[in-house]
């Protein structure tokens, strides 16, 4: 894959614009789809301002741009996958929804194309199936926020050949990201790590161990995190967390990974993290 092939990125919300951005600031032409013309505003506007904020802290020569944003279609349907060498899905964290995108995407996309998901926890091997490309199918877990953080997991399923893997990791170090290859397990390696602790700090919470500001000082202070556990999880999105956690619980059948019914309840209420302004934190 060259920078003169063309990439689809299905979702303009916090990955799939953070996605579109690496790869137009690495000189690939990107076509941006959501179903919404709004998210797609949205979208490009936050591309403009993070390449803004990368400018003033001197990662990026102001005269460059232009050109990065000139790099970035839009497009409010998926019939635009139709040129495109590689399709990265970054909707929702919602099985049935990626399983109807990919077998549209695979009417869609040209034969040879790549499908690839943005997912953090749902089977690759599952999504595969539902197409009948499953060799080319893979997954790409993208950290947030995209345009900062290094890391991509690259999900190799069941049936996804060696070329595919082969290809994708080049891509992502062609991005200036360090790609991982894991296996096809639920949540994988970063969330099957991560979401048991994140979990567990809601527990604290609920059973009144600590305040969220102790328990994200101690993890903080004590572990030399960068950012507290609860104080992650609204970034992440509080939905997504329970979302990922039910995939683990559901798909390894160990109790460890039930979410915790405060983390629930806090979804229930709408309180999902910075999205809606509260969470375990008002912003």
């Amino acid at each position: 894959m060259t920078a003169t092939e063309k990439i689809a990125v299905l979702g303009a919300g916090q990955m799939g614009n953070g996605i579109a951005h690496v790869f137009a600031q690495s000189g690939f032409p990107v076509t941006m789809i959501d179903i919404s013309a709004d998210a797609l505003g949205k979208g490009h506007a936050t591309i403009a301002s993070n390449l803004d904020r990368q400018i003033k802290k001197g990662s990026l020569p102001a005269d460059k741009k232009d050109s990065i944003l000139g790099r970035i279609a839009t497009a409010t349907s998926t019939d635009a996958v139709a040129d495109a060498s590689l399709v990265i899905e970054a909707v929702t964290e919602n099985r049935d929804v990626k399983f109807k995108i990919f077998a549209d995407l695979d009417r869609q996309a040209r034969p040879e194309a790549i499908l690839a998901s943005n997912t953090s926890s749902i089977s690759i091997t599952e999504i595969a199936a539902r197409t009948r490309r499953p060799e080319l199918v893979i997954g790409m877990h993208f950290m947030n926020p995209v345009p900062v953080m290094q890391l991509v997991e690259v999900i190799r399923g069941l049936a996804t050949s060696a070329q595919t893997t082969t290809r994708v990791l080049e891509l992502s170090k062609a991005v200036g990201k360090t790609p991982v290859e894991v296996q096809d397990y639920p949540g994988f390696v970063a969330n099957r790590v991560l979401m048991p602790m994140i979990n567990e700090a809601v527990y604290c919470l609920m059973e009144g161990v600590g305040s969220a500001e102790s328990i994200d000082t101690v993890m903080k202070l004590g572990m030399n995190h960068p950012m507290g556990p609860l104080a992650l999880a609204d970034l992440i999105g509080l939905d997504t967390c329970v979302a990922i956690l039910e995939v683990l619980h559901d798909g390894l059948g160990d109790p460890k990974y039930r979410p915790c019914p405060l983390l629930k309840k806090y979804v229930a209420a709408g309180w999902i993290g910075r999205k809606s302004k509260r969470g375990f934190y008002s912003y």
